[in-house]
């Protein structure tokens, strides 16, 4: 497969008022039913679809057409406000845009809030999803032990309320267990991506609609995980100090397709901390759909 650049890929589409930018590889195969897949990212400061799932994208375009979606408020995507829980906003764009680029269905992949727009959108559209992967997904995650906020949620918090390098860098190493990946380039990277224009307005709202009463509720979405029906892989770093690992039991025992599976000597972030392995699992888990299986 040719080389996969963060601009090669890039592609963008309206997306009902707004516009998405995305990055696609790939084409569909028989793998997991023929679906595409959809990648969600996190929700940290200076996320985007490219800084989660770029250097994944090579494993999984081997096999599917892979879309990694900048969610609303990130990466090169519109900056809207937020209207509602960030979780329902997103997902609606996220089919406004399936819709506009003739997409049916999709097998989805979340980490963090992109987990929880993915948990959302499987419940709104069913008819839209094959299979779900979840990776310490955001709504789902019920901390049993461990107090709110978490280690990583404080972090993201100091750094809405502070927005510095030396900020960003403690958010940063929060998502893994190796703090070699905490490079200055990532850093650097990271922060353009955070203080550019509009990126930390987009932040506050997303951040408003999980603490406003009026929209938080619907953001919880453990409170809904019975009535989900999909074959669903929840995927965990051991030692995450975002959505602690004690998060997946209550998903576990509600999701009644629910598996998890957990990477040792792994935060966050097991898509660029367990690489291999993650992208051995999730593949393994996507092919065994069928079509018939809906």
């Amino acid at each position: 497969m040719a080389d996969l650049t963060r601009e090669s890929t890039r592609r963008s589409a309206k997306a009902g008022d707004i516009t998405l930018s995305y990055h696609e590889a790939g084409v569909s195969t028989d793998a997991g039913g023929g679906l595409p897949l959809v990648m969600l990212h996190g929700g940290g400061p200076g996320a985007s679809a490219w800084s989660n799932f770029g250097p994944a994208l090579s494993r999984f375009a081997a096999s599917y057409r892979t879309l990694l979606v900048d969610q609303p408020g990130f990466g090169a995507s519109d900056k809207p406000p937020v209207v509602g829980n960030y979780y329902r906003f997103a997902a609606d764009h996220v089919v406004a845009l399936l819709d506009e680029i003739g997409v049916d269905r999709v097998h989805l992949l979340g980490n963090s809030l992109g987990g929880g727009t993915a948990m959302r959108l499987a419940l709104t559209h069913p008819d839209r999803v094959g299979r779900l992967v979840l990776m310490g997904p955001g709504g789902l995650s019920l901390n049993l032990f461990h107090a709110d906020p978490t280690e990583g949620v404080q972090r993201l918090m100091d750094f809405g309320a502070n927005p510095t390098r030396e900020a960003l860098r403690a958010f940063i190493s929060t998502m893994v267990v190796d703090q070699s990946l905490v490079t200055d380039e990532l850093v650097e990277e990271r922060f353009a991506d955070a203080t550019a224009p509009g990126a930390q307005d987009a932040m506050r709202s997303m951040g408003m609609s999980f603490w406003n009463p009026e929209t938080a509720e619907d953001g919880m979405l453990w409170r809904e995980a019975h009535r989900l029906r999909k074959h669903t892989l929840l995927t965990w770093g051991r030692e995450d100090r975002v959505n602690p690992i004690d998060g997946a039991f209550a998903a576990l025992k509600l999701i009644p397709r629910a598996t998890l599976h957990v990477f040792p000597h792994c935060g966050h972030w097991a898509q660029i901390e367990a690489a291999e392995e993650f992208a051995e699992v999730t593949t393994a888990f996507l092919a065994r759909h069928t079509e018939r299986a809906r």
